[in-house]
């Protein structure tokens, strides 16, 4: 699983002219990509791990900060570009298997005491943020210590 985290200062989410997710103030936009080795473990600890992480201001996670999360799911994030000019979708997980995992994700965040704004899974969506810093990481659940890698 891989979160691409970025520090914002306001975001919003539209599907088809529909605003469906927004924050002001400080916050996280978390672009969610889900591959098909991902299991329930990894959605939790990467939610747990974002959760955590230090990226407001004055070093402060979204927990500390109270601060709410925008997640976005996106499976582009598994595309593979080794090859060719066109991106391989392999690595990625097929919607009826990401969906669930992209829940459990967001009720981890929701159970930690995060605000969640979401997107609409497989949907086209148009994200909006103003980018603090710009401050982005990247947490991918292979760099992470996991069950099921041991």
């Amino acid at each position: 699983m891989r979160a691409v985290c970025q520090r914002a200062d306001s975001a919003s989410v539209t599907v088809a002219g529909e605003e469906v997710g927004r924050f002001e103030g400080e916050g996280l936009v978390v672009l969610l990509g889900v591959s098909v080795e991902d299991t329930e473990a990894e959605a939790v600890q990467v939610a747990q791990k974002v959760a955590g992480l230090r990226m407001l201001e004055d070093e402060r996670s979204l927990l500390s900060a109270e601060a709410p999360a925008l997640v976005i799911s996106q499976f582009t994030l598994y595309g593979d570009v080794r090859r060719g000019r066109r991106p391989s979708w392999t690595r990625s997980a097929k919607g009826d298997r990401a969906q669930p995992l992209y829940e459990r994700f967001m009720a981890e965040l929701e159970s930690a005491g995060v605000r969640v704004e979401r997107g609409v899974f497989g949907a086209q969506m148009e994200v909006t943020l103003t980018n603090s810093g710009p401050f982005t990481l990247i947490v991918d659940s292979d760099e992470l210590t996991s069950p099921r890698r041991g």
